[in-house]
């Protein structure tokens, strides 16, 4: 098993992440030096196609239909989630500008996508779903927003676990797994949906049994078809960005970074190599959160793990970018230091960076107080 430092971060920070599958991870007792990198991309850089993939399914479901016809003036439901705001999620998660969980809801992470993909589109840039975003949106994506997706075996079978409360370090490593707590939080995660909208869409479904037809977000395949070998960590606004190797921007995604009492670093670094599905080990002697008096605990992975699915290890000591347990804090509440993203936004990004990738932080952590 290969090691991957941690510290001075969000939920990780002063462990080791440990994996079977990490790859290409340096040596710990010696960093490689730091690749310079080069002058930062121009404010709109030209948007790397996204590689074609099947049109989903467009179900004859009232929800459904109101969702995949929607328009920009289209009005919020009862519950508040807005069939507009619904597809217009589905619609940049698909072009790579990712909103984070898709709710139906505004919000900060809705706002940074829009504001991203109006910059790549060389459009007003104010974070608005106006006229003209929504006409550059659907023209270019017309498929349904809304699919129907008919339950597995796989998707039922587990294994589950219990919840456990954030920070309670202790309780996480006497399980066997940071495993998902359901079937309906393992399919939410699955089609990057917020777990009440699952259910609103499919009221009455039980979604522990296979063969269960039920509606969900039509999202991007999680591949983003070429080499990221440069991000930007950008810490105002919120957001990671993927660049390929000719310059253009292949993907942004929303992100925790740092906290005014623990800062994220400053300054250019380089990706030391990447580890999937890590342990995680809260050891108090190099951290200043969570319940010291446990002593060192050891967590086992799983997609509840405190860094998610995925550990992306970063030159800078005890730093790196990583996954989350709770999809719906990611970009609405600080970190211990390091950058969290969704489980499916890290899975995407640490499959296409590679070991040596530039990685620039620029911009000021935000004012919130760290959490998790």
């Amino acid at each position: 098993m290969s090691a991957v430092a941690l510290a001075g971060c969000s939920d990780p920070s002063d462990g080791a992440a440990t994996s079977s599958n990490t790859a290409a991870a340096a040596p710990q007792s010696s960093a490689p030096p730091t690749p310079p990198i080069p002058p930062p991309p121009p404010a709109a850089p030209p948007m790397a196609t996204p590689a074609p993939q099947a049109e989903p399914e467009a179900p004859s479901d009232p929800a459904a239909v109101a969702i995949n016809t929607a328009g920009a003036q289209t009005a919020a439901d009862a519950d508040g989630a807005n069939p507009a705001l619904i597809r217009a999620q589905v619609l940049l998660d698909r072009a790579r500008f990712s909103p984070g969980v898709i709710d139906g809801r505004p919000g900060g992470n809705l706002r940074n996508a829009v504001a991203a993909y109006e910059r790549t589109h060389d459009l007003p840039v104010d974070g608005k779903l106006d006229d003209q975003v929504w006409r550059a949106l659907t023209t270019a994506d017309g498929a349904p927003a809304i699919t129907s997706y008919v339950i597995t075996s796989d998707d039922v079978q587990g294994p589950f676990g219990p919840a456990v409360s954030p920070g309670d370090y202790a309780a996480m490593a006497r399980l066997d797994r940071l495993a998902f707590t359901s079937p309906l939080e393992a399919l939410a995660e699955k089609f990057h949906m917020d777990e009440p909208l699952l259910k609103a869409l499919n009221p009455g479904a039980d979604f522990g049994t296979a063969g269960t037809r039920i509606l969900v977000a039509a999202v991007s395949p999680g591949r983003l078809g070429q080499a990221v070998t440069a991000i930007e960590v950008d810490k105002s606004a919120r957001q990671v960005r993927a660049f390929g190797p000719d310059g253009r921007l292949l993907a942004a995604y929303p992100a925790s970074v740092g906290s005014t009492e623990r800062p994220a670093p400053n300054g250019e670094f380089a990706v030391k190599g990447v580890a999937t599905d890590p342990v995680y080990t809260y050891d108090p002697k190099r951290l200043t959160f969570g319940d010291r008096s446990q002593g060192k605990l050891v967590i086992k992975p799983g997609p509840n793990n405190p860094v998610g699915v995925a550990w992306i290890d970063l030159t800078a000591p005890t730093y790196g970018l990583h996954g989350a347990p709770d999809p719906r804090l990611v970009g609405k509440v600080a970190s211990h230091g390091c950058v969290r993203l969704t489980n499916w936004d890290v899975r995407e990004l640490a499959a296409a960076v590679k070991q040596g990738a530039k990685v620039k932080f620029v911009g000021r952590d935000g004012a919130r107080s760290a959490s998790g």
